[in-house]
This record gives C-alpha cells, structure tokens and sequence, in this order.
C-alpha cells in the first residue's frame, strides 16, 4: 500500500513518530532543502501541516537521509532489527494485525534456533554436506564476530559491536560471498537470541519509523516505499516475487549449482529449492555475476546467456548497458519499476475474473497463496485485497507448477501456443477497462509505458483515443454525451469534441487535448478554437454553463493566461483528476455529477473528492 493511502487512514498521533523523523531530517539541511522548502512554503505551521500527498513527496525527497538514520540502529546488534526487517519485508506482509505478526515473529525465532542448531552440527560433522571450503568460510566470519562481540568484556565493559567493527563485518561477510540468512544465522549462534515483548517490537519499530501502527485496528502498515528502502538496507536488490520469476527460468542443474554453494538440500523439489534460496537471502546481483553460468564461461557467454534469459525468458528487449554489471543493474531498475507501477496489467474485474476461474479450476490455489505470501485471512482471491498488498495477476501465475498452469489453460479455453503466463494475461484483460487505467498515460501519448501495461496502439490513434476514453468518463459520470446535438452544432470549420447536454438548453463543452511534452502550454491556439465553439452555440440559443479543457498537464503560463481570460467559462482538468474523480463517483450517493463543482479555473481535485465523499 502506498504512504499516501496509509497515511489518509490515520490519526496525526500514529503519524507523529514517522513525521518527527523527516521533521529532523529537515533540520539538518538534506541535499533536497530547495525542493522540500518549496513544498513546505505553503504551509505556515511546518511539516504537522502539510498535506499526506506533500507527506510522501517529501519522503521521497530525504530517502537517502532516511536510509542513513535506519542503517545507525542496527549498531545496537542486539535488537533484532535484521530478524523483523526481513518479516515486514516479505511479499504479503504489509499490512498486518498485531496477533498475526506476532505469530509470524515467534515462528521466526523458533526456526532460527532450529537452524543455528543444525549448522553448528554441520560445524562438528565431518560428512555434512558443507563443502569444506564453505565451512573455513563460515568459520572465519564467525571467530571474527565473536572477538568483536566479546573483546569489550576482556576491557570491562558491556559486550557490543561498534559501528567501525560491524563495517568491517559485514565488508567480510560479502567478500566471502555469505549470504543474508547464512549472516543471521552465524550472529545468532554467538549473539544472545530470546523472543521479546512483540508490544515493544512494534513501539521500537514505529519509533525508528519503519511502521505505522493503528491502535483503533490493531494493524500494522509499511508503506511500499518504506519497503523498497528497507530491503535496500538488506541488501535483497529485487523483491521475492522478481527473484521467484527469473529462478524459473534457471534449468534445474543450474539451481542445484545455487543451492550447494549455500548449504540448501538439493533433494528437496524444483519449487522448494527456489524458495530456499530466496529465503536465504542470496544476492540475485551475485548470482547473475557468476552463479548461473556453467564453469569456466567467458564473460562474452556470460552477456549472451543473460540477454537471451531476459528476452526469451522475462520478455525484456534490449537490455541497457555494455557491461555485464550495466546489464544487471538495469534488469534491476525494470523491477523496481515495474513493482512501483500501480497498473495491473490487465483490468481489475480482468483480475477478479482471473481469480475466480483460478479457485474454479485449482480449488488449492486460495491455501498455496494464502500461505506463500503469509496473508492472515482466509479467503484471499479478491483483486481489491491482493493490489492492497501489491500482488498482481502475475505475481499470481508465477506461483502455479507448469501442470496447474496447462490444467487452467485447458479448462477455461485458454490460447495453449506460447507462453503459458502470457496468454493467460492476455485472455483476461477487458480491454475498456484497461485503457481507463492508462487514461493518463494515454494522454501523454507514452507508447513504452502503454506497451508495458499490455496496450498496443497506433501513436496516431492516441488522440482520438483519448477522446473516446474521456467521454467514457462523463456517461460514468452521468452525463448525457449528446452526439445527436454536437452533429448538429459542428461545421467543417468548428468541430468540438465533447457535448454535455443538461437540458433546458443549457450545455458543457469538452475539449480534449493529448501532449507528449510535460504541461501543455499552447492556449493562443486553443482559446481561439474554444471562443469558436462558444460562438456556434450561441448562435444556435443555447447556454453554455461551463467550457472544459482536459489534458494530462498544463503549464504554469498556460494556467496564469487561462485566469487572465474574460471572455469564457474556462476550467482546466488533468486527465489525472478526472480518472480520480470518477473512481470516488462511483462509490458516491450522486447519480449525477454536481457540475457546479466544476467551479475553478484549475480544478481542485481534493475539494471535489472530498464533496463526493460526504
């Protein structure tokens, strides 16, 4: 769930550890003071003030500030801060009620024990299946922690790692190639582990402002940008569900390969093995490095084998940089990007379609995601619930074994050449609903970002797509979209594009307008244009309550030339606010839009939301 949406849910008293952090990050002049200044200079009573929108904007600006101010509380190595960052950075865990994480912190520590009691044994058993290799490496970073834990106590002082000591750690633990679960468990094994007070886990948390906590609902929210940055701490590059994807696609030589370099039992199956060595914590940088490749591969076979698992396997064409560390780096960027992304791929009653044939055809599926992503309820294949949690369709599909996958194809008349996931996707998209979702990207006439959404479409067709899309909105919004009239009232010369017709002679022009460039700022050209139409119907009597320029932006010329006006009704709406306004519609008691709502020169969208939801 995004910060904005988690921060509209709550009171200012939950919100107040998470604001006092950026409050003091503010304080200490960060590399963005301009921009944050600019946003804070419309409020007059600081940061408290300022509106959850601006809240995540300025987050966004004093992240390497914030990141900063995390990484110093892991200096105090006994608060288990690795062991809860990897539970509420888990696919599925971001939103939780107290009880369950709870749960899910207990089953931790009782495994970890579990696991640092085998990998002692493994220390002491001469035919482990550790390589010995392996075993002088463990050996190595574990003598090392345990002088810089225990050499205080030789100087009469408290048993602690200092910031220089666990710098130089964990420079070692990534020289010897260990991975994030082979670390924790060699801590652990010389640290003092015991199951705290999960009250003060979350106070702990809250107050270093990784979590927002509702007292009223018992539930814990990470937003998903605190997410991403957490596990950047982590050092996970990419999230499960993009590791998950790229692992399937690895023969399983490859993969028994992964798991014998880090200790996972190879008897176990294909699926399981994956899924330990994600659970590991492994570095998906590392294993695209070396891991994955035969022995011996030149770095030449290394950049092919790459672009062709990318191309053929993640249908990632021409894959960014000339070195393999370029490649690799830019496969992670399409990650975040795609994980930062709100579109779904397809529509949302595609999706909910989608998961209600899955339960049909697959009766399991409910239980295998249920538990995969740890989610508390129940019942789980509801589109709304699952995007809460930013799991999408494919994330969906990328848990299904091939059989399930031909199984569900067969069963609900599925295209079968191809590739399976991809002609599934294909089968549920509702087209109309799809566009809807990219209305603004349709708008700025981005073909690359349509493209990736699942949108093939003529840039020459954009503008009248967005045409069509717009008046699409306003029947959604209860308005009668006249064409009869518009017909009537158009010449060659003038030809609108929108007619609202409200009755009693009284009408609303739209003009559309699409634009590749950021802030449409051409209103010589459109004024005229609008005064025409203006002209038309008033030669014809009829009234002309308001005139509407949609458009994905407008400059700020374009705005101060628009209020300078005086001879039209004139308000200007981003194609953004219109979609907003027509979501929040929908769930409102109107039938019918309130058009005098319609009142700016630039459209408040906050105002009109909030009038809507009354």
């Amino acid at each position: 769930m995004k910060l904005e949406k988690i921060l509209d849910r709550l009171g200012s008293i939950e919100k107040n550890s998470f604001i006092k952090i950026i409050d003091n990050i503010i304080s200490k002049n960060p590399k963005n003071k301009k921009e944050i200044d600019k946003i804070l200079s419309s409020s007059d009573k600081g940061l408290k003030s300022v509106d959850n929108q601006n809240i995540s904007k300025i987050f966004a600006l004093t992240e390497d500030e914030f990141q900063e101010h995390i990484k110093c509380e892991f200096q105090e190595i006994t608060s288990q801060l690795d062991i809860l960052i990897d539970i509420i950075i888990r696919d599925g865990n971001c939103i939780m009620k107290q009880d369950w994480f709870s749960r899910l912190y207990e089953s931790e520590i009782k495994n970890l024990k579990s696991k640092i009691k085998g990998l002692n044994a493994d220390f002491e058993n001469d035919k482990s299946e550790l390589s010995e290799i392996r075993k002088r490496d463990y050996k190595i970073y574990k003598s090392c922690l345990h002088t810089a834990y225990y050499n205080d106590i030789e100087n009469n002082r408290d048993a602690k790692i200092s910031s220089d000591e666990l710098s130089i750690i964990l420079t070692l633990a990534k020289q010897l190639g260990l991975s994030q679960e082979e670390v924790k468990l060699i801590n652990y094994s010389i640290l003092p582990i015991k199951k705290l007070d999960v009250l003060e886990v979350i106070k702990g948390l809250k107050n270093i402002g990784v979590i927002f906590y509702s007292n009223k609902e018992n539930t814990i929210y990470i937003a998903d940008e605190m997410v991403r940055m957490l596990r950047k701490i982590r050092e996970k590059e990419v999230a499960a569900k993009f590791f998950r994807r790229t692992l399937k696609l690895l023969r399983e030589p490859i993969i028994n390969q992964i798991s014998k370099s880090h200790n996972i039992d190879r008897k176990l199956s294909y699926s399981e093995k994956i899924e330990g060595i994600i659970k590991e914590g492994v570095s998906f940088k590392n294993l695209l490095l070396d891991d994955i490749y035969k022995s011996g591969s030149t770095l030449t076979e290394k950049k092919k084998t790459l672009n062709e698992l990318c191309e053929k396997g993640l249908n990632i064409s021409n894959l960014k940089g000339s070195t393999l560390d370029d490649k690799i780096q830019s496969l992670i960027e399409h990650f975040e990007n795609t994980e930062r992304d709100e579109k779904v791929g397809i529509s949302l009653d595609g999706f909910d379609k989608l998961l209600t044939e899955l339960n049909l055809s697959l009766p399991k599926v409910n239980k295998d995601i249920k538990n995969q992503f740890e989610l508390q309820d129940e019942f789980v294949l509801k589109a709304d619930f699952l995007l809460d949690y930013n799991i999408k369709p494919r994330d969906i599909l990328d848990l299904l074994v091939k059989q399930d996958l031909s199984k569900f194809i067969k069963d609900n008349g599925i295209k079968q050449r191809g590739d399976d996931i991809l002609n599934i996707l294909e089968h549920y998209k509702d087209v109309e609903n799809l566009y809807l979702e990219n209305y603004e990207n349709v708008g700025f006439r981005n073909l690359n970002l349509l493209k990736e959404n699942g949108i093939i479409v003529k840039e020459s067709e954009l503008g009248i797509k967005f045409e069509d899309l717009t008046k699409v909105i306003f029947t959604g919004l209860g308005f009668n979209v006249d064409e009869t009239l518009k017909t009537q009232l158009n010449t060659k010369k003038d030809m609108m594009d929108i007619l609202l017709n409200l009755g009693n002679d009284e009408i609303i022009i739209v003009e559309c307008k699409t634009s590749k460039e950021r802030g449409y700022n051409k209103f010589s050209s459109v004024s005229r244009q609008l005064k025409s139409y203006q002209n038309v119907a008033l030669k014809n009597d009829l009234r002309i309550v308001k005139i509407l320029l949609i458009a994905p932006e407008f400059s700020d010329d374009f705005v101060t030339d628009c209020e300078m006006d005086t001879e039209m009704n004139l308000s200007l709406i981003t194609a953004s606010t219109l979609s907003k306004i027509l979501e929040v519609f929908k769930n409102s008691k109107y039938t019918e839009f309130p058009h005098v709502l319609f009142r700016d020169i630039v459209i408040n969208e906050d105002r009109i939301l909030k009038a809507l939801s009354k």
